[in-house]
């Protein structure tokens, strides 16, 4: 299948750092350091970049983070209640810029 998105580049990605070797260490020493166990466990991360990476549309990430959460113990079920959360968050975010509507139509006494 011909998709704008090719799941191979995927793969490809640490090469970004290929033309600024400096910026991409630094980059992926703190995404590695982002990721690792903290206050919240690895598996958590990896369920909150899941839902993120759907929030965002990316997918990469959520080719990426399917699997590394899957890797990390979680169920096909708790990934699926990640999405929905993250959908619930974009759904409320579209929903709350109605109150933006309503103080512009009110202020112009539609």
């Amino acid at each position: 299948m011909d998709t704008y998105y090719d799941p191979s580049d995927l793969k490809k990605f640490p090469a970004i750092a290929d033309h600024a070797p400096e910026l991409g260490e630094k980059f992926f020493d703190w995404y590695s350091s982002v990721f690792a166990d903290g206050a919240l466990t690895a598996r958590e991360k990896s369920l909150i970049a899941l839902g993120v990476a759907h929030a965002v549309q990316c997918p990469y990430c959520i080719d990426a983070y399917t699997q590394d959460a899957l890797s990390k113990g979680c169920d096909t079920e708790q990934l699926t209640e990640a999405v929905h959360v993250a959908a619930a968050i974009k759904g409320g975010s579209a929903l709350v810029h109605g109150v933006q509507m309503r103080a512009v139509a009110d202020k112009l006494g539609m």
